[in-house]
């Protein structure tokens, strides 16, 4: 997503800090696991990058989830604390369905069903019936609904063993690893990829040194 300090590896669950505002990365190549990064680390300590409704409509806009014919700049109330409550046990139930342990899905079949989209047909620009499916735009609830969606999707159809979490000791994001090879390790090369290089460069001339 956008400019960050470098010092934010990122995130942690618990008592995120609301004192420094910043916009999340946008870099998991599945929306649902950058719900999840919303949270990260500045400084060592877990922030959470949404503080209000418009954040959390920002997002919405630069991840392509904003409802079709929904106002991009007026967010509708609620939407920070309906957003949150998506964000918080998906948290939970990725780390669950790594793991093998049984999921509890309510909170996700909630949010689906609360969105009230249905199906309709159109004429296309060539003439022909298309399906769309046409999403109400006022509640928070039911802006979130491409975004439950996605989540559904994650879940339904993600190849869990492609979905990793960083291995840099000081990184708690997540992604999906579409490399070609599967062997994607770090949340960005241009971050945690390159202090890892840095630090083993540093090592090996401190061992140079000592030899």
């Amino acid at each position: 997503m956008a400019s960050h300090t470098h010092s934010d590896p990122h995130a942690s669950a618990s008592a995120p800090r609301d004192d420094v505002h910043t916009l999340p990365r946008v870099l998991a190549d599945h929306v649902a696991l950058d719900l999840v990064n919303t949270v990260g680390l500045v400084d060592g300590e877990s922030v959470d990058y949404w503080q209000s409704d418009a954040d959390v409509l920002a997002w919405l806009g630069r991840t392509g989830l904003i409802p079709e014919g929904a106002p991009a700049k007026t967010p509708p109330k609620g939407l920070l604390d309906a957003a949150r409550a998506l964000r918080d046990p998906l948290r939970q139930t990725v780390a669950r369905r790594k793991a093998g342990k049984k999921l509890d899905l309510g909170w996700l079949n909630d949010a689906l069903a609360a969105g009230g989209s249905h199906l309709a047909t159109q004429i296309g620009p060539d003439g022909n019936v298309i399906m769309t499916r046409v999403y109400p735009v006022e509640t928070a609830a039911h802006y979130l609904v491409p975004l439950a969606e996605a989540i559904a999707d994650l879940l339904v159809h993600g190849d869990f063993d492609l979905v990793r979490k960083c291995e840099s000791d000081d990184c708690i994001l997540w992604f999906y690893d579409r490399t070609r090879s599967h062997r994607r390790r770090w949340c960005s090369m241009a971050l945690c990829g390159n202090r890892h290089k840095v630090a083993a460069f540093r090592r090996r001339e401190a061992a140079d040194d000592t030899a």
